[in-house]
Parts: C-alpha cells; structure tokens; sequence
C-alpha cells in the first residue's frame, strides 16, 4: 500500500500582505505530478485544508481544482479537518463525493471514521479523526471525564474497534509530543497555551503509521512511523530553511515500511539578508540570488535613512518585512525607562526615535525628523 501524506495547505494563506495562492496552486501541480509517476493508492491530508473557518472564494476554487484534479487520477482521497478550518464546511458533500473515492471527516461525531482499503497484504484501515477537544469528546460519551487532549483522544481511540492484527494508520490534527524531544515549530503555527493541547505519542504507538497534521515542518516525532508531513509552502520566516515535502508511505507486510520525502520547491523562496542599504542593493548582492524572492531585510545603517522601504522595494519588490538592527535599537527602551542611571544615554530625541522605529517599524524621513527637532526646540526639550 502506498499513499501521499500531505497536511497545512492553509489555502488562502496571506503572509505580510501576499496571497500564496499561486505559490499553493504551484505546489498542487508538483504533488499531482508526484501521483502520476509514483502511482500512490490514496492520498491522505491530515487537515488545515483552508486558512480560515470562512476561507475567500478564490481559495474555495482553488481547492475545488485540486480536488477535482485527484478524483480523476483514480486515486483514493482522504481529508479530515484542522484546527483552522470548519468542519461543517469542510462536511459538505462529503457522501456525495465519497462515490467518487473522496472521503472527507470534517466533523467529529463521536466516532473515528474507518476507510478499509487492501492490497496483496491484506486489509489497510485508515482511521479519519479531525481536530478535536476534551468538550466535543464528553459531549458524545455519557459520563466521561476527559479534561485534556490526551485524555479525549485516549477515549476515542478506546472506543474505536481496532484489529492490531491488521495494519492500522491514524490520520489526525494534534500537536503530539515525546518526552525529551523539543517539535521544531514555526511562527504561523497556532501555539498551544501553555502545552495543554499536547498528546503524547506513547497513545498512538499501536497504529504502524500516523499521518499527522498541525506542524509546519516535516518531522518525525519520536518514532519514524509517527510523522508530521508539514506544509507545502513556507509561511512565515521561521520556515525559511525548512525544505518543503509530500511524505510518500509503503506499508509493506506488517512491521515494515518505507518513508520517501518528495521536494517541492516554490515560485519565490523566503530569504533573510542583512547589512547596510547600499551593500544589499548592489548589483554584487542582488546577483547572489533571486531578486523576486520573499525577502526580510535587516539594515544594519548607524546613520538616518530617507525612504529605506522604498528603496529596499525597488531591489526587492517582494520584500515581506525590513527592520533596523544597530547600537540605537539594541538599547531596550523599556529598561532605560525604569533605570535612572542610564537614561543619560539618550536623548528625547532619541527616545522618540526608538519609540517611531518599533511602532512603524522604519526610521523617520528628513522631513519627520526635521519637525520632530523642531517642535521639541520650541518646548526646550533638547
């Protein structure tokens, strides 16, 4: 049996302002690619399907010709839910399109959905559980006590009726974690409070695959069977050195199994460069890589900048994000506030400065700074 585990498309995902939606609808046309020469028989998304509960229409198309596109290629197709999308949404026409081997579980309903499939083998059981919480989880037990996620997903893994004789894989979206083992996380993760949404692995040991989703990175956790496949396209600047994926899974007789890592590779990579404006902007620099790339930009410049965002975008016209890195802003403002003793190491001036650069996230122009120093000439501020 061999099937794709894809997870966190976050269809319609905007970062700094840019719609991914052709980064995404690149990587669909590399995974149905991946389907066409590798021949996998199902394949699995383990949920964050949509960015939003309410996703845009141009990402409902989207995934409408993602979708569509899979159930011509005869392959089975298994979707559960996230925590970023809406399950009853994500429900819709779910029998309709399970005839056309399209299995959707977008909300739970006190059961862990089972798709059998089989090869030369035996039996696959594909267990489709979506995002869930302890109070779903009481809601459809009489009496049951669940008070954290561990606890919720232990009882609806008790109740499910699982041969471990068989071959079992789990499809969830959870954060799962393994004593002594720190998950590498990014920054367009919803973080847990706290870590009381974590699972421990030790739950799901018995399936001989877990297909998981929540995680930006692909990973294993623990195990090499209990794997996060990550998402396609990189999201935030935390990712940036992150190597995007499909896992491609063989389960073979019971016991073995074999884990194949596809790349993908975007339209615009995600880069961080820093230093002063006039290196960065060279043509020395600029032909070090790709000028279209999403960039953030850290100016390393001691002196005031006229206009760095608008130069920065004429190099860089998909810069993301720019700040300034140098003696002045590595002093901590909120320290010297409250430190008599090193508040003679800036001026008012100064204080504003700093004050104007983390609200704005730039330097002031000539201009702002010429009425700035005037107006606290006038109040005899400096």
């Amino acid at each position: 049996m061999r099937f794709l585990h894809l997870s966190d498309l976050h269809i319609g995902k905007n970062v700094n302002g840019f719609l991914m939606l052709d980064e995404q609808r690149y990587a669909f046309e590399q995974i149905t690619r991946y389907i066409e020469n590798e021949r996998p028989d199902a394949v699995v998304i383990a949920g964050d399907v949509y960015d939003r509960t309410v996703p845009g229409i141009e990402a409902v198309r989207l995934f409408d010709d993602f979708l569509t596109e899979l159930a011509s290629m005869n392959v089975t197709v298994m979707i559960i839910s996230g925590n970023h999308d809406s399950p009853e949404r994500l429900n819709f026409a779910s029998r309709l399109l399970s005839d056309k081997k399209v299995f959707i579980c977008g909300a739970f309903d006190g059961a862990v959905q089972k798709i059998t499939m089989n090869d030369a083998y035996g039996d696959v059981n594909f267990w489709l559980l979506p995002f869930i919480k302890p109070l779903s989880v009481r809601s459809f037990f009489e009496g049951c006590e669940a008070n954290s996620y561990g606890d919720a997903l232990a009882m609806v893994i008790d109740k499910a009726d699982i041969n471990d004789r068989e071959r079992n894989v789990l499809v969830s979206h959870q954060f799962f974690t393994r004593i002594g083992i720190t998950p590498e996380r990014s920054e367009s993760e919803m973080d847990p409070i706290g870590g009381l949404d974590a699972i421990d692995t030790t739950l799901i040991e018995r399936f001989d695959y877990v297909a998981l989703g929540h995680l930006h990175g692909a990973q294993k956790v623990g195990a090499e069977n209990i794997r996060y496949a990550g998402s396609p396209v990189k999201y935030s600047f935390s990712e940036r050195d992150q190597k995007k994926s499909v896992t491609l899974v063989e389960l073979k007789e019971k016991g073995q199994l074999n884990i194949t890592l596809l790349p993908l590779t975007p339209i615009h990579d995600m880069r961080e460069i820093k230093g002063e404006i006039d290196v960065l902007t060279s043509k020395e620099i600029l032909s070090q890589g790709d000028r279209e790339d999403y960039m953030r930009v850290i100016l390393t410049n001691e002196e005031e900048l006229i206009d760095p965002w608008g130069r920065l975008k004429s190099a860089y016209p998909n810069i993301m994000g720019m700040t300034i890195e140098n003696s002045r802003t590595r002093i901590d403002i909120s320290d010297i506030a409250g430190s008599a003793e090193d508040a003679h190491k800036l001026s008012q001036y100064e204080m504003f400065g700093e004050f104007f650069l983390k609200s704005t996230g730039s330097v002031m122009t000539e201009e702002q700074t010429n009425i700035v120093r005037e107006l606290m000439e006038a109040e005899g501020e400096q």
